[in-house]
């Protein structure tokens, strides 16, 4: 049987010469997050038991205790954990061609011209994704350590790297004359700003969709996409995980995967998606969605980040919570600003009713806002 071979190794041509090494004996391969701990990396490899290690020097070992794969996977991706044991999301190699394939289509990509630049970090699919592709496609590819801005331009304006995925956070470092030297970028993780550059492809999708799965608001190819009756984005796809790597597989019968995302299809016929259906705030019985009151906010002047969430509230069953990093944190945004703004855009019922003050934001490896860790986080309170 094949096995689950993990790769400790952090970002470079020596990761992808591991990936490649493993794909190619037919087994399956399964990032760790070199950033991490010891301990933390440790606690992964016993949840997801692989037969085998690639150290930082490149040598292979074995494991006590490992468990094979199924014929015909290809990656078992770690979920971050945060809410309990580590998860692995099993992909096939059908799957991983299948993402490969569509995306490199919808991006026009051309192996005799184009080259990618890979700077996400590798144990998210977002970076895996990068190197798959170019595996699959026959791309050349780049992997720099991690996002540095002058090493992403040397890459593009030296090295003729011609693609990029990035995040919102990454992209904003990069400014509009960094990312006007790549003819196409690839966005994802996180909310994307309000405006984007037309060769900056917003994405859809997660770690059991093979990173993403609709482009702009339309489907890759050989993607559908529906809304269930309470208003959840649901995923169709041959670019699906096969099962987590306990054996439980999320889908429906019919091959359906529920997100946990809501959203809606416009009248135009693209994905809109609102957010996480947890994360919904219901105060005085309105709808608000966090994501869309942070857009407000994030434009607001003397705003350097936020994000919004829910809070019990005796008259209003939950308030809207704004916590806020300010520019200045000697001349911080007032709470009636952030109502005034709010309120104005959307409505009164979506605006905050209490601004927390932070020093930083609880955020994952790719940028995106651990919502259900806001809490605690600020300096103070202001109501």
């Amino acid at each position: 049987m094949p096995r689950l071979v993990a790769l400790d190794l952090p970002p470079g041509p020596a990761f992808l010469a591991a990936l490649r090494r493993v794909l190619d004996a037919g087994d399956a391969a399964m990032p760790l997050d070199a950033r991490t701990t010891r301990a933390a990396r440790d606690e992964v490899v016993a949840a997801l038991a692989p037969s085998a290690v690639v150290d930082s020097d490149g040598e292979e070992h074995a494991l006590p205790g490992g468990r094979a794969v199924e014929p015909g996977d290809a990656l078992v991706v770690p979920t971050s954990g945060t809410t309990g044991a580590p998860k692995g999301v099993v992909l096939t190699r059908d799957a991983v061609e299948s993402s490969a394939r569509a995306t490199s289509a919808r991006l026009g990509v051309d192996p005799r011209s184009d080259r990618w630049c890979c700077c996400l970090p590798l144990a998210h699919v977002g970076g895996l994704s990068v190197l798959t592709r170019a595996i699959v496609t026959g791309v050349d590819v780049e992997v720099l350590p991690g996002f540095d801005r002058d090493q992403v331009l040397a890459a593009a304006r030296e090295r003729a790297a011609t693609l990029v995925s990035l995040v919102p956070t990454t992209l904003q470092r990069l400014g509009d004359d960094g990312a006007a030297s790549f003819r196409r970028i690839v966005l994802g993780g996180s909310a994307p700003p309000d405006r984007v550059a037309p060769h900056v492809a917003v994405t859809y999708g997660m770690t059991e969709s093979g990173s993403g799965v609709v482009y702009d608001g339309v489907a890759l190819d050989g993607v559908e996409v529906r809304i269930s009756a309470r208003g959840e984005v649901e995923l169709r796809g041959p670019m699906l995980l096969r099962a987590y790597r306990n054996g439980a597989d999320p889908k429906q019968a019919d091959g359906w995967y529920a997100t946990g995302d809501a959203g809606r299809i416009a009248c135009d016929g693209r994905l809109e998606v609102h957010g996480r259906l947890r994360e919904l705030i219901v105060s005085g019985g309105e709808n608000v969605w966090p994501e869309h009151v942070e857009s407000i906010l994030r434009a607001l002047p003397g705003v350097r980040d936020v994000g919004v969430a829910g809070a019990a509230d005796p008259e209003w069953g939950e308030r809207v919570v704004a916590y806020v990093v300010p520019a200045d944190r000697d001349a911080p945004p007032t709470l009636d600003a952030l109502r005034a703004a709010v309120r104005e855009a959307i409505g009164p019922w979506a605006a905050p009713r209490e601004l927390v003050l932070a020093d930083a934001l609880p955020r994952t490896a790719i940028g995106k806002l651990r919502r259900g860790a806001l809490g605690g986080r600020g300096g103070g309170a202001a109501r």
